[in-house]
């Protein structure tokens, strides 16, 4: 018998005894890597026929991975992507509409009008602020944005680079209607006269404040969390004014090799399973009925947060980047 015959027989065989071929599923994802293995094995268990391969990579390789790949993409899905880096034009092309019994749940601004794309959780811009730091320095406790524009917070505050940080662009674009509120950007300068140094990522200002280096840190508000629960002298202060927000987003590929088991991994993405696990690193899930955990309450998330976050354009968000950052960079030199 000629060898490749055996192995069809051999799959024939499988076939009848009702053992299924598993549905592969690729999927890119900018989530960070712990929290992409607990929520990949609570997916596995719920989807046991479909093997799905994440590949994690950061916001901007992410984006840069998509485009350099836009003639014949690789992945299926996307999963966990700043919303202001999906609409980016070139890449929301390369999207098709997705929906589900689970996506088609999920609250109306947490997904597009048109389908492209759907947001079961975000991050929350918050200050981290080192109590000890702040006494030896004897500085009062910021509690707005406005308050980080006073002239005794100079060289005390750590910020990210919005050019490097999704954090930072987040914080900018949020606080400026990106960049059509002139009071929002004049605010934005007086703040970065008083920041001490710029970081590349969202969480290093918290990282520096919760050791002492700065007493104030602008990050996120999981950042601040984290490092309450570790132990640091650290308050997490959600500032008075606008709420700056980001969407992590998910969508299907146009074309997708596996769309139809794609679409059913998407769809579990939203599912109130999944919402439980993202409570554990997410302050914003947008799943209906979710609430900040006890816990993150009494660090300082309101229980309403998600019904307080203001509307954003995400899609003008993404047009102006390039251009809001060059505008903000020529405001702080």
């Amino acid at each position: 018998m000629h060898p490749y015959r055996h192995i069809g027989s051999v799959i024939a065989l499988l076939a009848a005894c009702g053992v299924a071929h598993a549905g592969t599923v690729t999927v890119y994802s900018a989530l960070e890597s712990d929290e992409i293995a607990i929520y990949l094995d609570a997916a596995k268990k719920a989807l046991p026929d479909l093997d799905i391969r994440v590949l994690r990579l950061s916001s901007g390789d992410l984006a840069a991975r998509l485009l350099a790949e836009s003639a014949e993409p690789r992945n299926d899905a996307i999963w966990g992507m700043a919303v202001t880096d999906m609409l980016e034009p070139h890449i929301a092309a390369l999207l098709a509409p997705v929906r589900g019994p689970n996506i088609d749940r999920m609250p109306a601004a947490f997904r597009a009008t048109d389908d492209l794309w759907f947001a079961p959780t975000g991050y929350l811009a918050a200050l981290c602020v080192n109590r000890e730091a702040l006494d030896e320095r004897h500085l009062p406790m910021p509690r707005s944005w406005r308050d980080l524009a006073s002239p005794q917070y100079k060289g005390q505050i750590a910020m990210p680079d919005p050019a490097s940080s999704g954090t930072g662009y987040m914080l900018i674009s949020s606080l400026s209607d990106a960049g059509r509120n002139a009071g929002g950007m004049d605010l934005l300068s007086d703040i970065t006269r008083n920041v001490g140094q710029v970081t590349l990522s969202g969480s290093a200002p918290c990282k520096l404040a919760r050791i002492g280096e700065f007493p104030i840190g602008i990050s996120f508000a999981f950042s601040a969390m984290q490092s309450i629960r570790q132990g640091y002298p650290v308050t997490m202060v959600i500032p008075e004014g606008r709420k700056g927000y980001e969407l992590e987003a998910s969508a299907l590929m146009k074309g997708a090799a596996h769309a139809d088991d794609a679409r059913r991994f998407l769809d579990w993405t939203a599912s109130p399973e999944a919402a439980a696990l993202y409570r554990g690193f997410k302050e914003i899930v947008a799943a209906p009925g979710s609430t900040p955990s006890a816990e993150q309450q009494r660090q300082g998330l309101p229980a309403d947060l998600v019904a307080t976050l203001p509307a954003r354009d995400f899609a003008t968000a993404a047009r102006e980047r390039a251009a809001l950052i060059a505008r903000y960079k020529r405001l702080t030199r």
